[in-house]
């Protein structure tokens, strides 16, 4: 049984032994807070919503098998974002079910706004995920619709009070869900002076009678471009009062370092060299090497990697053998037209291929081929060349982001080339 008194953001005495990282592998949230706004590469900053890079399950698994080389004492793999780790279902249940198949001892933590948290409940149990925490501002409808800008649940979207409404009442049917699993639970609360000071207290109460086992009052971050830029930090007694307060009720957490997206190391004094490894590690391919063995490629002429995505109609396909690379065979491309369906098709057409090396690509047809488990790489030189770091599993240096995000907006649904 796994011990889970090792877990430095839920006991203090494993803050200085015990270490932690949080995986950046859900890009995606369903609501959108008024005090949030989550810039990605912000290496100056240390709060939720901030990371360095993404990455896939396949990476996140390699990157922790990096880490724990460096951080013997790495105990709790969590995932807190960028966005929320159940806008993001598919890629936080591969990334859990591949490391506990390679790394079964682990702790899992998940964080979340709980908002379509209850149907993965029993999933993540099953998973092994011993801790969840759950970001609740209050109680009061009204005033959470003045908190959130929006909440999306399933294709509908709520604004105002009602979002509020549909935000707490998925909340608080998790908590006893959760603990009926034996699954520790923390509250963190977000202290916004003006919106939320006065339910802070009676939510504490509330969360404990459900069960919840920690409560973490967090001072508001005001965040540029945000609706709550201007708003003002409590300082440490206002703090002090509120901890004072829920403690009537239930444990509060007095070490809260306020994470990043991607923090790893002792609680509050992060590595600063993960910045680096994450990066070099969203450009790696990871993947199932018995199930994709083949790589696809945009080429004119079977030489360079240099045709657009859009414009290829045919792709070379390479594998690796024992005397080197070996050209497969050439696949069609789906006829244009017919919009995100053809990338669809195409990720079929490529279900046994683990990277397509490409001159550029648009925004859509990354989106859904990286989706489907393909790493799709930017990139101008031989082939031989993108083979290699393919194969290797070294880092592959891609195009400029200013000339990727140009072939993506020349591609924004003209229904030729990228449709």
């Amino acid at each position: 049984m796994k011990d889970v008194a090792k877990h430095p953001c839920f006991n203090i005495e494993a803050k200085g032994t015990y270490g932690r990282v949080h995986l950046p592998i859900a890009p995606k949230c369903n609501i959108q807070c008024n005090y949030c706004n989550r810039k990605y590469d912000c290496v100056n900053e240390s709060r939720p919503g901030v990371t360095s890079a993404v990455l896939s399950p396949e990476q996140a698994v390699h990157y922790v098998g990096i880490l724990r080389k460096k951080m013997p004492n790495l105990s709790v793999i969590g995932i807190a974002g960028p966005g929320d780790p159940f806008a993001n279902a598919n890629e936080t249940l591969e990334t859990l079910r591949l490391i506990k198949e390679k790394m079964p001892d682990m702790l899992f933590c998940l964080s979340t706004n709980g908002l379509e948290l209850e149907p993965y409940i029993d999933e993540i149990a099953n998973l092994g995920v011993t801790h969840v925490t759950i970001t609740m501002n209050g109680l009061d409808p009204e005033a959470l619709g003045k908190i959130y800008s929006w909440v999306r649940l399933g294709k509908k979207v709520y604004r105002g009070s009602e979002a509020g409404r549909v935000l707490l009442e998925q909340q608080l049917k998790c908590i006893p869900l959760l603990k009926a699993k034996g699954i520790i639970v923390k509250i963190n609360t977000i202290v916004l002076p003006g919106y939320n000071d006065l339910m802070i207290k009676p939510l504490a109460e509330k969360v404990s009678h459900l069960g919840a086992d920690l409560m973490n009052c967090i001072p508001v971050h005001p965040n540029a471009e945000t609706v709550f830029e201007n708003i003002e930090e409590p300082d440490k007694k206002l703090m002090a009062r509120h901890k004072i307060q829920i403690s009537e009720f239930i444990k509060p957490m007095t070490h809260c370092a306020r994470c990043r997206a991607d923090a790893a190391g002792l609680l509050g004094q992060d590595d600063p060299e993960t910045a680096c490894l994450i990066k070099e590690c969203s450009t790696m391919v990871v993947t199932d090497e018995k199930l994709r063995n083949k790589v696809a490629v945009a080429t004119y002429e079977g030489l360079l990697v240099n045709q657009h995505l859009g414009e290829a109609r045919n792709l070379y396909i390479f594998e690796q053998t024992k005397n080197g690379y070996k050209f497969v065979e050439q696949r069609k491309t789906p006829d244009a037209g017919i919009g995100e369906a053809r990338w669809k098709l195409l990720s079929e057409t490529l279900s046994d291929c683990r990277a397509l090396l490409v001159g550029s690509a648009g925004e859509k047809p990354l989106k859904v081929l990286q989706a489907s488990g393909i790493k799709v790489i930017q990139m101008t030189g031989l082939i031989d060349l993108g083979l290699d770091a393919v194969y290797s599993g070294s880092a592959i240096r891609a195009l400029p982001k200013t000339d990727a995000s140009k072939a993506g907006k020349e591609c924004g649904g003209n229904m030729r080339g990228c449709a």
